[in-house]
């Protein structure tokens, strides 16, 4: 293939994923002549590559006060949201105070009515029970073929399968592909497990974890069909503590794939993200047939597909929106792992008043990248 010649842009989004593209199409809406890179045709972390669904709803308070929705209504199907958990605990209480705070309608279970609402699922002994009524599936690969379309309508370039091989910091940006180089103003990096990789270029390293999560992303038959489908309206969940682990379990109700339900552990072993097929670690489906046996009486306790992913995590689990230390040229967002997807929206519009060197809709003091500094390298 013959390389491209250079080409100038106004913005570079390196990373095709919900927040690259998201910010790509704020750009492209502001009149910005915005080009989207993308290593590989884009799969996806956390779903499936052709009809697959997330939680849309979300408790974290900051959040919550700058909930934007998605402008591509017809990607989501409104489930509710159940959460489940040891009911004196700070986790549920935190859960219930800012959904209450933020208005969010909300439905409390007790024990005596709990298996009215919600059949098939048997709640812990000492667990409370809410239901955001809101919330729902997201359909993620309708949502990022719509927003990508929309992109392209207002004039912007999307590059797949062109791996970044070099970046060249300055008052113009260089980056060089394995297809070509592009010159821009100003750059935005959203590529998830790669962006270390990519950061190297630029002299910064940030504390991220890649974690490979092979075993978590399982599905479970159900033993009469349809016990947990959409079309009856079951509601995703999340179970916060239990018996089996501390970490969280999720689940969402079958329709990926007719007559299995996800349920996943929400946690995994490191990996090399271009080495990741080699985990071959099992005990996360351990704990979840010892879940699913005690509190899913209609799935079979064995898993019918599992499926692979990888989570990108700062240490406090908590999104990286800010600046390069060195560059003020070179917005950096990563970390989005495990409960990313949903915030695409305003996530996209954040880095793109970043990158534009607007003052942020919203306080990002939480995201900087200095909350770090003990353990964040620069070589500059």
């Amino acid at each position: 293939m013959p390389r491209r010649k250079d080409i100038n842009f106004d913005c570079i989004v390196i990373g095709a994923g919900v927040q690259g593209s998201f910010t790509a199409y704020q750009l492209a809406k502001k009149n910005k002549k915005t080009l989207l890179l993308e290593q590989v045709r884009h799969e996806p972390s956390h779903f499936d590559q052709s009809l697959t669904s997330l939680l849309i709803s979300f408790f974290e308070d900051f959040f919550s006060r700058c909930r934007l929705k998605f402008p591509l209504i017809s990607t989501f199907r409104q489930t509710g949201l159940l959460f489940m958990g040891p009911e004196k605990s700070e986790n549920h209480q935190n859960i219930k105070d800012t959904l209450q705070t933020n208005k969010i309608p909300m439905l409390v279970l007790t024990h005596d009515i709990f298996s009215q609402h919600i059949p098939n699922v048997n709640l812990a002994k000492g667990d409370g029970a809410l239901v955001d009524t809101t919330a729902g599936v997201l359909f993620a690969d309708r949502t990022l073929k719509a927003v990508q379309g929309q992109f392209q309508k207002l004039g912007g370039v999307i590059r797949d399968n062109e791996k970044v091989t070099d970046i060249k910091p300055g008052p113009v940006v260089r980056v060089s592909t394995s297809v070509g180089v592009y010159h821009a103003k100003s750059l935005v990096i959203t590529a998830g497990p790669w962006a270390n990789k990519l950061l190297a270029n630029t002299g910064l390293q940030l504390p991220l974890e890649v974690l490979k999560l092979k075993i978590n992303v399982c599905y479970w038959k159900e033993k009469v069909p349809g016990s947990y489908s959409m079309e009856q309206r079951f509601p995703c969940f999340i179970q916060t503590e239990c018996l089996e682990s501390k970490v969280d379990i999720y689940g969402l109700p079958s329709n990926e794939y007719p007559g299995l339900m996800k349920v996943c552990y929400h946690m995994g072993s490191k990996t090399d993200p271009d080495q990741r097929d080699l985990q071959k670690d099992r005990s996360d489906i351990e704990i979840l047939q010892h879940y699913i046996t005690r509190c899913f009486p209609g799935l079979i306790p064995e898993p019918a597909i599992v499926e692979s992913c990888m989570y990108t995590l700062t240490p406090d689990h908590h999104f990286v929106l800010d600046y390069h230390p060195a560059y003020s040229n070179i917005v950096i967002g990563a970390g989005f792992s495990g409960h990313g997807f949903k915030f695409g929206p305003i996530i996209g519009k954040l880095l793109c008043e970043l990158s534009l060197g607007e003052v942020p809709s919203y306080d990002l003091s939480p995201f900087h990248i200095r909350r770090f500094q003990s353990k964040t390298n620069s070589a500059l």
